[in-house]
């Protein structure tokens, strides 16, 4: 079963949301999902939602937004020739980015030890995110990984004082959500849309992108709708 044939098991009754192709279309978000204020990190609101037990996950599905619960992952792969890239997130214990060859014959090569979050190609070569947010720790950074005559490399092309949880690509640019920020990452350089935001430890699982003005990320307690070209946000609470 692919990745997309389990999303789209696992979603929702009702998780689908028609969009126009109109840029400017406006999206529904269904009744279950609540327009509220963004609470104040640290207030009743926020210690709320903080504890809820409910985290979503939003995704685009042939033009549509989808949502579905979100399940924790911590381990990613990439098939690539000759073997899989294995990432490993085990946030305070580590984790390591290691080349599984085909040949089985062949040992387990660790290419950089760290807490891999994401491994995906872009723009025709592989890059990987590392971020760690855990007590005083909150930091990532991006990379590329080249591969030569069986030889990995890897470069950091930008770095985060701000864990990087969930990202997104958007033509040219990459969509970063961090631990409690988003960046837009457009020639591998950084602009911040918020920083400081609502949503530090509530632990943003996914971006889906529309359009500029209709970027979703799931967190814990409900999903964000963020608009790029006016720099604002809208918080939607699902109690359930």
């Amino acid at each position: 079963m692919t990745a997309l044939n389990r999303f789209l098991t696992a979603l929702m009754p009702l998780a689908f949301f028609a969009v126009a192709a109109d840029a400017q279309a406006a999206v529904t978000i269904p009744k279950e999902f609540v327009e509220t204020a963004p609470p104040k990190v640290g207030s009743d609101a926020w210690y709320k939602l903080n504890h809820a037990q409910n985290e979503f996950e939003v995704a685009v599905v042939n033009g549509q937004l989808a949502i579905k619960k979100a399940n924790e992952v911590k381990q990613r792969t990439l098939e690539i020739a000759d073997g899989t890239l294995v990432g490993t997130d085990r946030g305070e214990w580590g984790g390591n980015l290691v080349f599984n060859a085909k040949d089985a014959s062949k040992k387990a090569v660790e290419i950089k030890r760290g807490n891999i979050k994401f491994i995906f190609r872009f723009q025709g070569k592989i890059y990987f995110i590392e971020g760690l947010a855990h007590l005083g720790i909150n930091e990532g950074a991006l990379y590329r990984l080249d591969i030569s005559n069986g030889q990995f490399t890897h470069t950091k092309l930008v770095t985060f004082d701000d864990a990087p949880q969930a990202y997104a690509i958007h033509g040219n640019r990459l969509l970063i959500a961090t631990f409690e920020g988003f960046y837009v990452i457009d020639n591998f350089k950084k602009t911040p849309i918020f920083e400081d935001a609502f949503w530090s430890s509530l632990y943003p699982t996914s971006v889906a992108v529309l359009d500029d003005e209709n970027v979703f990320m799931g967190i814990r307690g409900g999903i964000v709708k963020i608009d790029l070209t006016r720099k604002t946000m809208k918080f939607y609470r699902n109690d359930k």
